[in-house]
């Protein structure tokens, strides 16, 4: 039986799958290295042995992510083909979801936006604001970017404890402001804040900054549909930061299955579906 390997090669991180006939999806497998090409033939070698196949059961490698770039061969001398990264974003986003239309936030290390829709996916701005940047403040704040660490510090943290709310400043709700929305993250750091509460506050910050920004690029269109995609996506407070923020603006935020892998998946399933 034939497969196809999607490939997202980052800049630390391969991320792969594999669809047998019929758009399967056989599995993922996740691989870090020193460098994008090393990376990216060990999550392909790897995955064949995971998963019982050799490269001969291999027709097709599709390639995207910034160290795609690094490759002009075809890979083991199987037929390999590139799609430009905010197409596979797009792609995946509503192959994961199952939607036709959705804006897509890739949350990697910085954000990416694509409105993803049948006809057409479209490449609409970003944000600085991702998974490098709960990295470089954990490291600064915490003195730690390991992720494991801050997701466990992050669960015993209160954000009253480090953000300004609208209830601070007015002391009762209005109409479109509840109390608990947050006026200023990190305005209101107290003298006890603990690493807890500061671990949860940049969780929230960083969520919250995605979110509106998706609010923002929803606002004059007919889509209302909020695919979120990347590591971040699984972390504890996404979907309860995300769902508030939806409840507020009437979108609708999706974290679907294999979120981690949707940029990897949309590669693959371009070509095999020829969305």
């Amino acid at each position: 039986m034939k497969i196809v390997l999607g490939v997202d090669v980052g800049g630390s991180t391969t991320k792969i799958v594999g669809f047998s006939s019929g758009t399967d999806l056989i599995g993922t497998l996740q691989v870090r290295a020193a460098d994008q090409i090393t990376s990216m033939y060990g999550a392909i070698g790897h995955f064949l042995r995971q998963y019982s196949y050799s490269l001969n059961d291999v027709s097709k490698i599709i390639l995207t992510g910034v160290g795609a770039s690094f490759i002009d061969e075809d890979v083991y001398s199987i037929p390999t083909h590139k799609i430009e990264e905010f197409q596979a974003i797009g792609f995946g986003g509503l192959y994961t979801s199952g939607k036709k239309s959705a804006f897509v936030a890739s949350m990697g290390t910085g954000t990416a936006f694509v409105r993803a829709a049948q006809d057409e996916i479209v490449h609409i701005g970003g944000s600085g604001v991702g998974g490098g940047t709960l990295l470089g403040l954990s490291s600064i704040l915490l003195n730690t970017s390991d992720t494991d660490a801050i997701i466990a510090l992050a669960a015993h943290g209160h954000l009253e404890n480090v953000d300004l709310a609208v209830g601070d400043i007015l002391g009762h709700d209005i109409p479109s402001l509840p109390a608990n929305l947050t006026a200023s993250n990190f305005g209101k750091v107290k003298s006890t804040a603990t690493e807890s509460d500061f671990a949860v506050g940049i969780i929230n910050m960083i969520f919250q900054t995605i979110g509106m920004m998706a609010v923002f690029a929803a606002r004059n269109d007919s889509i209302k549909e909020v695919i979120l995609t990347g590591s971040l996506a699984t972390l504890p407070q996404a979907e309860e930061v995300f769902s508030g923020i939806g409840g507020m603006h009437a979108l609708n935020f999706t974290i679907p299955d294999n979120a981690v892998f949707a940029t990897a998946i949309g590669a693959a399933v371009s070509v095999m579906q020829n969305l």
